[in-house]
């Protein structure tokens, strides 16, 4: 999940931590530094080239608050490439379709890349070592593939079912940042699974900010899908989340950015069949 976007993580784990001690949450939150926050997020979940000269050196965790608000917007594009294509009277499943490639197209295929490669490490590895390789290798498997279709499906079988092209773009501004707002407290919780790669590099959120993710995501998806089911939506996908972070942890001893691509699809998917269940 985050090989291709170093470009917003810079400096050695050391310098980082060096960095962090150095300033504290308040400091973050000043405008420029809201700014910064936003847009090293905007740049890293998203192919727009979001991030300023100012903050290229800004650690992906200090960005964490920022997650479900990039993606609420990446939510927002996709309802309303659904409602595009229901305006063009093309019906319901090419609307689904469509809007869901929408998110991949503007993510560049993010997190399904995250999930292929958790799914052919995870399921496919015999050991921890021959995992985490498979991980690395660029190269999808059967494992993987399978679990980029099945990803999609699910994820255009929910918009579908909704149908109604207004529940359907809230349901989608819920799932992209609700299945965001946790990814900052699994870098908190979970070891990162090797020394090196991005998804040790991109730092540990502050408990604040991880805090600040998770309670801006719950208040997303509880106004978009309404009290009751967004609570239900969000309690189910962070329990699927937890299951398979436990998962990851036995198998790999901890995550990688591929674990947290793995942790948004799976995120998102619950969200959206939430949202679409009778």
């Amino acid at each position: 999940m985050l090989r291709d976007r170093g470009a917003t993580v810079e400096g050695t784990q050391e310098e980082k931590t060096a960095d962090s001690a150095g300033s504290g949450y308040r400091s973050r939150m000043t405008a420029r530094g809201i700014f910064a926050g936003f847009a090293v997020a905007t740049a890293f979940f998203t192919r727009i080239p979001a991030t300023a000269p100012a903050c290229r050196a800004e650690r992906l965790a200090d960005a964490a608050w920022a997650f479900p608000l990039v993606g609420a917007g990446i939510g927002g594009v996709t309802g309303c490439a659904f409602l595009l294509v229901q305006l063009l009277g093309l019906g319901d499943w090419p609307a689904a379709v469509l809007a869901v490639l929408a998110g991949v197209v503007l993510t560049g295929a993010l997190h399904e890349d995250g999930i292929a490669d958790t799914a052919d490490g995870l399921i496919g590895g015999r050991d921890r070592d021959e995992r985490l390789a498979i991980m690395r290798d660029s190269r999808h498997g059967t494992f993987g593939v399978v679990a980029i279709v099945v990803s999609v499906l699910l994820r255009a079988a929910a918009l579908a079912g909704i149908g109604e092209a207004v529940y359907a773009g809230l349901a989608l501004i819920a799932a992209h940042a609700g299945s965001r707002a946790a990814l900052p407290f699994a870098m908190r919780a979970l070891a990162p699974a090797r020394a090196d790669g991005l998804g040790a590099a991109a730092g540990r959120p502050r408990t604040p900010l991880a805090t600040t993710a998770l309670a801006i995501g719950l208040l997303i998806t509880l106004a978009a899908l309404g009290p009751r089911r967004g609570a239900i939506a969000f309690g189910l996908a962070g329990s699927a989340m937890f299951a398979l972070g436990v998962l990851a942890g036995r198998r790999i001893g901890g995550y990688t950015g591929d674990v947290l691509g793995a942790f948004q699809q799976i995120g998102e998917i619950v969200i959206l069949l939430t949202a679409a269940a009778k």
